[in-house]
Parts: structure tokens; sequence; C-alpha cells
């Protein structure tokens, strides 16, 4: 607003400083006033405050300042057809003004052309403006909208980690407590044991429970933790040559498996390939032991780099239910089918000719 006063200010004096004041002068100085009042309005009614302006300036030379300060808000403010029409208003007005009013000695023509070209530039300033606006409005909204993406990667991310930490966990969980149930079972059923057998199988049970609730700990942990344990602070991995020592847990609860491996270079096994393998061969074994136990295993692996990897896991079925109190049936072959289709391999299970088989097939690349 005060620009606009100094603009009307300076173009009454350059037109009535040669000459005596008059009636023009009080028109020029009324229009000059009012316009100079109704600049601001500009900010807020752009178009309907430019044409009240364009019509004094056809009046008197001392509203066009405030009236193509007017045109330029339109042309910032206003789609540029409305700009384009109140641009032209404008320049019809002028046409007027110069009609009647004189304009320093100039021809009419020349005077027209340079208001043609003022109102030009203030289109394309208006329009410039306008762009700049609008490219800094979507710029913002895209880095909003980038970062909204974000964090909503990261939460999938950190949902995807817990449920693979959860996962791992329940069949952590289920082979430890499957072993419990099977060392428990065999005291409760034969007590006529040994001391020193009955004091083994307590020692057993005992570092189981304390296994379970170490790891029962770090799954409460995992949900109570915003953010997932860092990959350092995780247990290790099982890999391929794990799966004697896997098989040799299940000898010691009492069950018979028979173990063939006929791998090569085993520990060259990619992580997901070597921990699907382990957690295939853990799920029969558990299976085993809670449908049928005190019937033989037998455990089959083969394979390499690029011949893909066989699991194999059979066991008789059992003439009566053998499932320990306390268990139930889970979704544990749903959870371990998931596990071998993320890595790309296919799972089988099966009755057939009275044994249980449960058979993975997974990709090994070369």
């Amino acid at each position: 607003m005060g620009a606009s006063g100094v603009l009307v200010a300076a173009t009454l004096l350059a037109w009535w400083v040669d000459h005596p004041l008059g009636s023009l002068f009080a028109v020029d100085l009324a229009a000059g006033a009012l316009s100079w009042l109704l600049t601001p309005l500009a900010l807020w009614r752009p178009v309907a405050t430019t044409a009240v302006l364009t019509v004094l300036a056809a009046m008197s030379p001392a509203a066009t300042p405030p009236a193509t300060i007017g045109a330029l808000q339109v042309a910032r403010r206003r789609r540029f057809p409305v700009a384009v029409a109140v641009a032209v208003a404008g320049l019809a007005a002028h046409a007027v003004q110069g009609a009647w009013r004189s304009h320093g000695g100039m021809s009419y023509g020349w005077w027209l052309v340079l208001v043609t070209i003022g109102y030009g530039a203030l289109l394309g300033w208006g329009a410039w403006a306008r762009a700049r606006t609008a490219l800094i409005r979507s710029l913002h909204d895209r880095a909003v909208r980038a970062e909204a993406e974000q964090g909503r990667r990261v939460a999938e991310a950190r949902m995807l980690e817990r449920r693979q930490i959860a996962r791992e966990m329940h069949d952590v969980l289920a082979h430890r407590l499957s072993l419990l149930a099977t060392f428990a079972g065999a005291m409760e059923y034969r007590p006529d044991s040994s001391p020193e057998q009955l004091s083994r199988a307590a020692g057993v049970v005992r570092d189981g429970v304390h296994q379970a609730l170490e790891e029962l700990r770090e799954v409460i942990s995992l949900l109570r933790d915003d953010d997932p344990p860092q990959p350092e602070g995780r247990r290790p991995q099982p890999v391929l040559a794990d799966v004697p020592r896997l098989v040799e847990e299940s000898r010691d609860a009492g069950a018979e498996v028979l173990l063939r491996e006929a791998v090569d270079e085993p520990t060259e096994a990619p992580p997901v390939v070597a921990r699907t393998a382990y957690r295939v061969i853990q799920e029969g074994l558990t299976n085993a032991r809670k449908h049928a136990a005190g019937q033989p295993v037998r455990v089959a692996l083969r394979g390499g780099p690029g011949a893909g990897l066989e699991i194999d896991v059979r066991n008789p079925l059992a003439s009566h239910r053998t499932t320990p109190p306390g268990w139930s049936g889970g979704a544990g072959l749903v959870g371990l089918t998931e596990r071998v289709h993320l890595a790309g391999g296919q799972l089988d299970h099966q009755v057939t000719g009275g044994e249980f088989r449960l058979h993975a097939s997974i990709p090994w690349p070369a």
C-alpha cells in the first residue's frame, strides 16, 4: 500500500507541477485517493477490485498505478484467461484515458503501444510468479508424500523384520518344547528308571526350560520394543553344519533318527537356503515327536550349488495317538510352506505307504 501511495503521489506531481490547479486536479486527487484506499483489497478480491480501479484509470492517470498493481495480482492469483480479460479491460480503460487526457506530447498510437507493452509485461510477470508458486507447492507436496512414503516403508520393514524373527522364535520354541515334553513324558511313564536316568532327564528338562524361558523373553522383548533388534544383537542363524547337532538333540531325547547327508560344499550354501533347510528338518523332527513318538525317523539331505537342495523327512505312522498332554495342533506346516515358498522352493507333505513324508525342494544358485 505504501508503494501504491508513492506512485499515486508521483503521478499527481508529474501531471500538475507545470499546470494551474483546477477541476481536473480535484478529479485526479479524488481518483488517486480512492484507488490508493482500494489497493489493499486487491489481495483478497483481485478481480472485483481491479475492475473498479480500471474504471478509475479511465477517468484519471492518478489511478493507473493501483490499476496496474491490481492487474498484476490477478495475473498471479487467477487463471490465465481471467488475467488476459482483466488486462484487455485495463488496456481499453487507458485507451479511453488517452483519448481525452494529455499524455505528454506523445502520439496516441505510441501511447497505446506503450500501454500494451506494459500490460503484456504484467501478464508475463504474473504468469511466471503463478507458475513458480505452483511449482514450489508441488515440490512441497511431493516432499511431504515422499516423507510419508518413507515412514510407511520403514514401518513395513519393521513389521517384516518382526514377522521374520517371530517365525524363527516360533520354530525354535516348538522344537525346544517338544524335547521337554518327550523327556517329561518319559519321566512320567517310566518311574522305574534308574536314578541316573531320571537325574539326567531332569537335568535336560531344567536346561530346556531355562533356554525356553530365555527365548520367550526375547519374543516378549521383541513385541514390546519399538525397534527390532539389530542383526549384530540377534543370535546366529542356523546353517547346514548345524543339522547334525539338531539330529543329535533328538537322539538324546530318545528318538531313533537316521541322517543321510550328500551335500556338496555345505558351508557355501546361501543363508536363506541353509536356514530354510534347517527349519524343514526341525519341523519334521518336532512333528515326529509330537505325533509318532517312538517311531524311527529318516532324514535325507542332498544337493549342491546349481542342483538345488532336497530335504526328505519320513517316519512311520503311530498306531495310536502319541501326542503328549497339553499339545494341540498348530499351523506349523502352513508357516513352513510359506517359508519354503519365500525361498523359491516347494514343500509337500503327505501320508503314503503307512508313512508320513515331508519333502522340500529349495533352489541353490550355482
